[in-house]
């Protein structure tokens, strides 16, 4: 789990891509429960000239602005009011906090209490391993030419310069070719061991294109710990404080759960593909939430097509 440390940067793509590609992940995790809600003054509801919108844009700032790690918000399109996660990290007076800044837009913002942190992870197993032993998952194959790459988390490639197929270090796979992270959560690798291969499968699916999430539909997601799990996209455009400074927004929410070592691997619909595993709450034991960057951000970041 990474306590990071700097200001939102953009990944940039290093000169003289070439090689093969492959895909790879960090998973984050909280969990479930209970709810409060708000207004657009101190102590007295909204009048009805109030914009709604207005009003739900300010709770989201301020919520922001009070920089509590492990919480996430996003706006529900059923109620039109933002909905606040809190995991378990969350105590004391940054839950007090919260629950004023709830009282200052009643009905406009619901917190709910999870049963667990609400974090990235990492894990030993199969998967794509750094020079630093962290762990991810594969994820999309993609290309630039006649050069091919991979797509994973940007939290598994931050500060990770190379990466291999084995937790050994016997077979490297080739460099991060860029990362962006916080702000968002994506990284490329280059495929320089021409020995790996890189076909343009999820699993057994034969990827052909990509496809934008929307609210209620049916997708699955693939992680090297826990496999193939299915579920639906529950929310969009949501924000995640993972703590340390770093936050992440504009990602896809889902109901479908995850553990250590799944970061960084697909999200899909049939086959298409629509984003990469950012982080999320609880496991699947129990369930969980989540969260995913939008595959078509980091293809046109680095004008790079899937096959």
């Amino acid at each position: 789990m990474r306590t990071a440390r700097r200001t939102r940067r953009r990944g940039r793509l290093i000169a003289a891509m070439s090689g093969l590609f492959a895909t790879a992940a960090l998973a984050t995790v909280g969990t479930s429960a209970a709810a409060s809600s708000a207004s657009t003054a101190p102590s007295t509801p909204p009048s009805p000239s109030t914009s709604v919108s207005t009003t739900v844009s300010a709770a989201a700032s301020a919520v922001e602005s009070l920089d509590v790690p492990g919480t996430a918000w996003t706006v529900d399109e059923r109620t039109g009011t933002l909905r606040v996660l809190v995991g378990s990290t969350a105590r004391g007076a940054d839950l007090a906090r919260l629950d004023r800044t709830a009282e200052r837009f009643r009905g406009a913002v619901t917190v709910e209490r999870l049963d667990g942190p609400l974090r990235t992870l990492l894990s030993g197993g199969d998967g794509i391993y750094s020079s630093m032993r962290t762990r991810c998952s594969a994820g999309v194959n993609v290309q630039s030419g006649a050069a091919y790459y991979f797509i994973t988390a940007g939290h598994c490639t931050d500060g990770n310069p190379t990466w291999y197929a084995d937790s050994g270090a016997a077979t490297q796979v080739g460099p991060t070719a860029g990362t962006s992270f916080p702000g968002n959560d994506y990284g490329v690798v280059r495929y320089t061991n021409t020995a790996v291969p890189h076909p343009g499968t999820v699993g057994t699916v034969d990827v052909t294109g990509t496809a934008t999430a929307h609210v209620g539909q049916q997708v699955c997601r693939r992680g090297a710990t826990t496999g193939v799990r299915c579920g639906q996209v529950t929310a969009l455009n949501a924000t995640v404080n993972y703590g340390g400074g770093d936050i992440v927004s504009g990602l896809i929410q889902t109901n479908i759960c995850a553990e250590p070592g799944d970061s960084g691997g697909p999200l899909y619909a049939g086959d298409k593909i629509i984003g990469i595993l950012s982080g999320g709450s609880g496991d699947c034991s129990s369930g969980g939430t989540t969260f995913y960057q939008p595959i078509q951000e980091v293809l046109s970041a680095y004008g790079l097509t899937v096959y």
